[in-house]
């Protein structure tokens, strides 16, 4: 991060759409997230992610599909690297704003077109993206919840 600004992570990369802290901030602990995959052949998968024992620092993560409940993966992150999901190269990005239209409502967004895909980032969801497609799949969040 720069002291100048910290939406920025490194040279060459875009500015993310959230700080580090503005995703701690909106996460926290008990933040749920239920995202819908929806796949090039038709069929989709319902994936959770829930944030617990959240800190300054980060939080773990825990992460299943809803078909297979007890399959469950948790692993400890911190807010920087989720923000640095967000860090997309400068040359090979294309950055706008879209309002789009999903389970959540209208979402004014910032679109960042890149070689791996498309993401829509919400400005009022600090955080993943809120819509996500690449190789004919999307990815989109349909409910956020907290405890």
């Amino acid at each position: 991060m720069t002291a100048s600004d910290p939406h920025l992570l490194g040279p060459g990369l875009l500015p993310t759409p959230f700080t580090a802290d503005e995703i701690r901030d909106a996460t926290g602990t008990g933040k749920t997230i239920r995202i819908r995959v929806d796949r090039p052949d038709g069929t989709h998968a319902l994936r959770v992610n829930l944030f617990r024992d959240a800190d300054a620092e980060g939080a773990t993560l825990e992460r299943w599909d809803e078909s297979a409940p007890g399959d469950v993966a948790a692993n400890r992150v911190t807010w920087t690297e989720l923000q640095g999901h967000a860090a997309f190269d400068a040359t090979t990005t294309r950055v706008s704003s879209e309002t789009i239209t999903t389970e959540l409502g209208d979402l004014v967004c910032l679109r960042y077109d890149t070689t791996d895909g498309v993401f829509w980032f919400s400005l009022e969801h600090p955080g993943m993206p809120v819509r996500y497609e690449s190789g004919g799949a999307r990815t989109t969040v349909i409910e956020i919840a907290r405890d």
